[in-house]
């Protein structure tokens, strides 16, 4: 039996994962920044919270589809934009953007994905969205909105927590960087790991090719890689935001808000939704948890707004948590990737079975036949009327 069939949860993904990358790749997926707190906080988030099961309810038939845009998606939870996937496992964009398709779930492409907008849109025309990182010239952003609305995308989500670069130690330690500086021991590892080795020596760097036409001309995926650095990361400003949606047309998600203030300005400005997130905790190490504010956030403009979350969530009963606390939607990045780079395609695929099967039993489990059922009369409550989690 293949080594991905015998997975039984998302974290047995990570561990083939692990075995199949050089630690200087592992290390980049898997690290946040400064002291990684944040990484703790977002998983003790969903594992401090309990469900309470309702009982006596006809749980025989059960019930994911959740509307989102106008769409009717199989489950309350989509792929989250991950970058640099080409370079874990070659064609690795694409790998998760046909397993979402397949799987009638959304895909967001990351802004520094190896494939390109127009691949996406080929494939899952209404499955695919598009996440913008700001360029410093603003001309190119502009350029790719006008790229993604006359491919017709469904969703742009754009990315506001990004204003400077962060401090990721595991990628300093290894030598994860521009240019990538690759130790003796780094050399070693990949040595060991003769298929990942094999796709690199193949092709080397992978592609950006959604900046390719403004690097350039004939610039190589590291020259690419180059002009990108020259342009990212930029101070996003309401400003940007407001122009944005008069470009677009479709809905607009904002992603990164961990504010109230934020939200209700957003919500003033006719963005569509947020994907409230701490970025994975690989930007501000002392961020909170997206699900510690996600309730605040909720109760100001939840009315008016699309409310998504990402950052944490690694069992179907996480999703149960966030949806139970407000969010409509969620979204994951890193067990997903795990899927791919584990096992390409049918890794991805995996992934996305294991999540409906373990929210299927936990939807079983707790009494709520249909996910829009799902709300704060499941989290557990103390006498006096407060979220009982520590």
């Amino acid at each position: 039996m293949p080594a991905i069939d015998k997975c039984i949860n998302l974290d047995d993904l990570r561990v083939l994962a692990k075995k199949r990358v050089p630690k200087l790749i592992y290390d980049f997926i898997e690290g946040g920044a400064d002291d990684e707190g944040g990484l703790a906080r977002n998983r003790t988030a969903f594992e401090e919270q309990a469900l309470v099961p309702r009982y006596m309810v006809d749980v025989s038939k059960l019930d994911q589809t959740t509307e989102l845009f106008g769409k009717t998606f199989s489950s309350a939870w989509g792929i989250a934009p991950t970058g640099g996937v080409g370079n874990y496992r070659r064609g690795g964009d694409m790998m998760l953007c046909r397993a979402a398709r397949d799987a009638n779930i959304p895909f967001i492409m990351s802004g520094a994905s190896n494939a390109s907008m127009e691949e996406m849109a080929a494939v899952a025309p209404d499955h695919g969205w598009y996440q913008l990182y700001t360029a410093r010239d603003r001309a190119i952003a502009e350029d790719m909105i006008l790229r993604a609305d006359g491919l017709g995308i469904p969703a742009l989500v754009v990315t506001v927590d990004v204003p400077v670069g962060s401090n990721r130690e595991r990628n300093r330690r290894n030598g994860f960087g521009r240019p990538l500086k690759l130790t003796l021991a780094t050399k070693l590892d990949a040595l060991r790991r003769p298929f990942w080795l094999k796709d690199y020596l193949e092709t080397g760097i992978a592609m950006c090719p959604n900046w390719q036409k403004y690097a350039p001309s004939g610039a190589t995926a590291d020259q690419v890689g180059e002009f990108m650095a020259t342009q990212l990361p930029t101070s996003l400003t309401w400003k940007d935001v407001e122009n944005y949606r008069k470009l677009w047309k479709r809905p607009l998600v904002l992603k990164g808000v961990m504010r109230v203030d934020d939200a209700k300005r957003a919500a003033d400005l006719g963005v569509d939704g947020l994907i409230i997130s701490n970025h994975g905790a690989r930007q501000l190490d002392r961020a909170p948890s997206a699900l510690d504010v996600l309730p605040a956030i909720n109760a100001a403009v939840g009315d008016h707004m699309t409310l998504m979350l990402d950052g944490g969530i690694r069992r179907g009963s996480d999703l149960l948590v966030a949806l139970a606390s407000g969010a409509k939607f969620v979204f994951m990045g890193r067990p997903t990737l795990y899927g791919v780079v584990a096992g390409g395609e049918p890794g991805a695929v995996k992934a996305t079975q294991i999540m409906r099967d373990e929210i299927n039993k936990i939807m079983a489990q707790v009494g709520c036949p249909t996910l829009r059922e799902c709300g704060p009369d499941f989290l557990h409550w103390d006498q006096d009327g407060r979220n009982a989690r520590p």
